[in-house]
């Protein structure tokens, strides 16, 4: 057929086997089970400060950012009072290169 791409010019991945996996637990057994977190809290907005260095620098492990509670899956939903949901990325850039101080509303968006 023209314009397809012929299966054999396919691009196959493969997953790396997982090492470990946990052992399967039935719904009504995993509100009881240390090896499930039924706390919800961890999802909900919060708002963290942040203190920017004189030279912009990358967030690292062990970082201000890291410190306080910034983590990966972090979605930013406004900075400094600003609803960062509906914005330009030029404006995102202004406020965030501009601050001495960030105070950023994130919720944890895996």
């Amino acid at each position: 057929m023209e314009g397809q791409i012929p299966y054999d010019d396919y691009l196959l991945v493969f997953l790396a086997p997982c090492e470990n996996p946990q052992a399967w637990i039935p719904p009504h057994e995993r509100v009881y089970h240390p090896d499930y977190n039924n706390e919800l809290t961890q999802f909900l907005p919060r708002t963290i400060t942040l203190k920017k260095p004189p030279e912009p620098s990358w967030v690292i492990p062990d970082s201000d950012a890291h410190w306080a509670g910034l983590q990966e899956g972090d979605q930013v939903l406004a900075v400094n009072e600003v609803d960062f949901q509906d914005i330009e990325h030029t404006k995102v850039v202004e406020i965030l290169k501009t601050a001495r101080e960030i105070n950023p509303r994130v919720r944890f968006f895996p």
